[in-house]
């Protein structure tokens, strides 16, 4: 059987940008969530503190999964429900950089691969409702990619999970 041919139209922007306001949204609330638990009083540190848990709680579990599912059987029920559990915790882990500043002490070269996965994330779940099976796996596989590239840099000298395993 022919996939249906691939149209495109205005839904991919609507769906793109309310997958992006809903990881937004998602991620405020469980930042507002603490600074409710924790009185409102946000020291500077804490203040990064929040975003690195969020960001490092849901990237390393998107790591192991992610090469999980590039190396299962596709189009499972099983396959589906880990990529929805997959996207889902790229998107929150998108967000979440936002917050972190590092070395630059604002927005880094590093960030574009968040802004990427914003966008190719719903680009691919889009795909994939379409029938664009091809388009669905290059948007997917891409983010993987640029989990592991955006992970080495993590690690390196000055940065802040390469001063904590490497000392600095």
């Amino acid at each position: 059987m022919l996939a249906k041919p691939f149209v495109p139209s205005i839904l991919p922007f609507r769906f793109i940008a309310g997958s992006v306001a809903f990881a937004v949204l998602g991620t405020l609330f469980f930042m507002v969530a603490a600074s409710m638990m924790t009185g409102g009083r946000v020291e500077p540190q804490a203040y990064q503190a929040l975003p690195l848990f969020i960001h490092v709680g849901t990237v390393v579990p998107a790591f192991f999964l992610g090469g999980l599912i590039l190396v299962m059987r596709k189009g499972t029920k099983l396959h589906k429900r880990l990529g929805r559990i997959w996207a889902s915790m790229m998107m929150v882990t998108s967000i979440a950089s936002f917050w972190m500043t590092g070395l630059t002490g604002g927005l880094s070269p590093i960030h574009i691969f968040s802004v990427v996965t914003l966008i190719s994330i719903p680009w691919a779940i889009y795909c994939a409702w379409r029938g664009n099976i091809e388009a669905h796996k290059r948007a997917m596989t891409g983010p993987w990619i640029g989990l592991v590239i955006a992970g080495l840099f993590a690690f390196l000298p000055g940065r802040m999970l390469g001063n904590v395993v490497f000392g600095g």
